[in-house]
């Protein structure tokens, strides 16, 4: 496969541990998201008039492969976020072809993309950290922007696809938004979907303060 071109990054932060994925990892965040989310931890991921940095497979992995000591010996790698990674399905590929098996790569996604982005990527991607957000259509609506059923879908399709011990579904607690109900709620659905990996957890927000 030939180089896809330059990509648009807003980051690339080193050393992470045990934070997106397993062992030490790199995150590799991509600018450009279908979501604008009320919280949004990124919001420079998609706003206009961000810095960016334009890098194409080969110069990303020339900029990290420095700490691919750190990858083997513990079990990581390099987690694709923003952003929305799935928006370039061409550029992982190309990536995972550069760096070869021996290190683990991770995408955190909405996976609120078309089906044949997520299923290019499921073909070169190790794990799926899917943000979920909440699967009541209403409350995704009022904090995404967007609606929930391609998500869904495609979250459906992915665990039968690549097996439910490859995808970690993240269901945050949002002030204002959902509530220990609505989660318990998703978390039923999407075990009825097979998955069994979850993380809860609790935006932190400016109204929490």
């Amino acid at each position: 496969m030939e180089s896809t071109g330059k990509d648009r990054f807003i980051g690339i932060s080193r050393h992470r541990l045990e934070v997106d994925g397993e062992g030490v990892t790199t995150l590799a965040a991509f600018y450009g998201c279908p979501l604008h989310c009320a919280y949004c931890l990124n919001p420079h991921s998609w706003r206009e008039g961000t810095k960016t940095r334009d890098l194409t497979p080969e110069e990303l992995y020339d900029m990290v492969k420095i700490d691919q000591l750190y990858f083997l010996a513990t079990g990581g790698g390099i987690c694709f976020g923003g952003g929305e990674p799935l928006l370039r399905p061409a550029y992982l590929a190309r990536f995972r072809e550069l760096c070869g098996t021996s290190w683990r790569l991770w995408v955190e996604t909405s996976l609120n993309v078309s089906w044949e982005a997520v299923e290019k990527a499921a073909a070169c991607i190790d794990y799926f950290i899917v943000d979920c957000k909440d699967t009541n259509p209403d409350i995704y609506l009022r904090y995404t922007g967007c609606d929930n059923a391609q998500m869904l879908q495609n979250l459906r399709r992915l665990v039968a696809l690549i097996g439910a011990e490859r995808v970690i579904v993240r269901l945050p607690s949002i002030p204002t938004y959902n509530t220990e109900a609505d989660i318990d709620a998703s978390e039923a659905l999407l075990r009825s979907f097979g998955i069994t990996r979850f993380d809860r957890f609790v935006y932190k927000t400016k109204i929490d303060k």
